[in-house]
């Protein structure tokens, strides 16, 4: 039985006919195949293709090849080589080991790729021209003139499953799992839905990287495809086909009849998904799924588009911060240009670093050290400072004034949590997990510095090396916290100690300074201190 799908204008078709007589396919005069049952396939847009049964083959395919592709009207194609003659030639033939419904009469047939067979001998048989398909329509003209008004791409993916439906595509679900490199979540898997009142929403999920681990995704179609197995297409609702994967059962008991999932490739060779489930007693029709093939290329790059927004978006906040971040993609991205602002700067170093590492092991203390950053960040950002970079163990975070002590106040209070948080996070080892931190207040300029291929966004200013000075003397006099005398408030003096004006290692003159979370034998040495308010000429700005 052979298989005609009218071509229809517009749209998309495929046309398999037999071949009278013989037919034969010549390699450098060596016969590769001979017939008297060939087919040749027309298809939109395509050069006519002649399959030849592949018992009908004179020269033995050889191995399978890794190399699969996928049409959405024929199915998975896999692929094998040949050798004529000596010559080994790597993917010559390809063949539908199981062949959809629209294509199933070349079942068994195989087709030599373009250029394998140099002379193809078609007796008293004359093939058509390939026709040209005009696929103009609701979704092609949305595509090219008013998709890219649209901001997200979560409003994309309705927009464009309102499309299909208004196209004639009948969708009742369609998802678009697009991988990511954020480095906390794997990606994004918009899924547009649509009720039978005509209703439609989209939802997102953002799974994290250990999706890849799980049994679910391990037995999904988004792992076939994504992973360059291929497409994947089933009838949901043909009781004879047995279901390729779980998901299937749940999509019937949806309503769904009919579902396919290609490829959306990005230009970069990631292989995204895109998943439709058609609730229609007829499923898809060829000229359905030729659209959607058609389209595919320019759905995919909508989504590289967006999706290389939010990665560069989320690679600049975590290797420069959320500020930072946002201030470069905005354009501040020029090497010496940046902004003039009073912040008060911290530099939180780890003591003990390298008896730390002794103790635990390299791996150990790796995973001590991330967790150390992912304490001091979340308090740094928690109290509306940001942290601009780590440093070997040591942080350096800045806390933009937007007035009065408000900063300075975020800042000292940041201080105190950090050196509160850290002796839990040094519970079980033989010396408690301590950091020297140093804060100081004043005028820098946030922007960019570094050579013309090599940037750093960060803060460039006397406060900065100070606070670095402070965390240094921290560490030689024991203390916890040390401070410039401007940033502890008037009435804040609990557990402050004041330190008078110290020698800090290459910084020209001395800095009034000041210990703060002081230890409490320090304290009581120093009633003075607790009694009274410091002057205000040591301590305030």
């Amino acid at each position: 039985m052979n298989v005609h799908v009218p071509f229809s204008e517009p749209g998309y078709g495929i046309d398999v006919e037999p071949l009278t007589g013989r037919v034969s396919a010549w390699r450098n005069g060596a016969l590769l195949a001979s017939t008297t049952r060939a087919k040749v396939m027309y298809e939109t847009r395509l050069d006519p293709v002649v399959y030849f049964p592949e018992e009908d083959l004179v020269v033995p395919p050889g191995t399978p090849s890794d190399l699969q592709t996928f049409c959405p009207f024929k199915g998975t194609a896999a692929y094998r080589g040949l050798t004529v003659n000596g010559e080994k030639i790597e993917q010559a033939i390809w063949h539908y080991s199981s062949p959809l419904p629209e294509s199933h009469c070349i079942d068994g047939y195989v087709a030599f790729m373009p250029g394998v067979a140099d002379r193809l001998d078609l007796g008293d048989n004359v093939l058509r021209p390939p026709r040209d398909g005009n696929m103009s329509g609701p979704l092609v003209d949305w595509l090219l003139r008013e998709a890219g008004k649209i901001q997200t791409p979560d409003a994309f993916a309705e927009a464009l499953g309102l499309k299909l439906v208004e196209s004639g595509v009948p969708i009742a679900r369609m998802s678009i799992m697009v991988w990511s490199l954020d480095p906390t979540i794997a990606g994004k898997n918009y899924v547009w839905s649509r009720d039978k009142d005509g209703n439609s929403k989209v939802s997102t999920f953002a799974p994290s990287y250990e999706i890849h681990d799980h049994p679910g995704y391990a037995a999904s179609p988004l792992r076939h495809v994504s992973n360059g197995l291929g497409g994947v297409r089933q009838r949901l609702n043909d009781p004879d086909t047995p279901d390729t994967f779980p998901i299937m059962a749940d999509l019937r008991a949806m309503g769904g009849t009919d579902y396919v999932a290609m490829p959306l490739k990005f230009s970069d060779g990631r292989i995204n998904v895109l998943t439709l489930t058609s609730n229609h007693p007829q499923g898809f029709t060829t000229a359905n799924l030729g659209l959607m093939f058609e389209c595919s290329t320019v759905i995919s790059r909508y989504f590289e588009v967006f999706m290389q927004r939010e990665n560069a978006q989320s690679l600049l906040e975590t290797y420069v911060g959320k500020r930072s971040g946002a201030r470069v993609l905005g354009g501040e991205i020029r090497r010496g240009h940046g902004e003039e602002i009073d912040a008060a700067i911290m530099f939180v170093d780890l003591r003990n670093s390298t008896g730390l590492e002794a103790e635990l092991g390299r791996s150990a203390y790796i995973r001590f050290l991330n967790e150390f950053f992912e304490t001091v960040s979340d308090l740094v950002h928690g109290n509306g400072g940001e942290v601009l970079k780590f440093i070997g163990d040591a942080v350096l975070a800045v806390f933009p004034a937007e007035g009065g002590y408000a900063a300075r106040g975020q800042a000292l209070s940041t201080a105190r949590q950090i050196t509160e948080s850290l002796r839990n996070l040094g519970a079980g080892l033989s010396a408690p997990c301590e950091a020297a931190i140093g804060v100081a207040y004043g005028s820098v300029t946030w922007g960019n510095v570094g050579s013309r291929e090599r940037l750093d966004f960060t803060v460039v200013g006397e406060p900065a090396n100070i606070a670095a000075r402070l965390a240094d003397y921290a560490k030689t006099g024991d203390h916890r916290i040390v401070v410039t005398a401007d940033v502890v408030p008037p009435g804040d003096s609990l557990d402050v100690m004041p330190l008078g004006d110290i020698e800090l290692h290459n910084v020209a003159h001395p800095v009034a300074a000041a210990a703060v979370g002081a230890h409490a034998e320090m304290m009581s040495s120093l009633p003075a201190v607790r009694s009274m308010a410091m002057s205000r000429k040591a301590f305030c700005a």
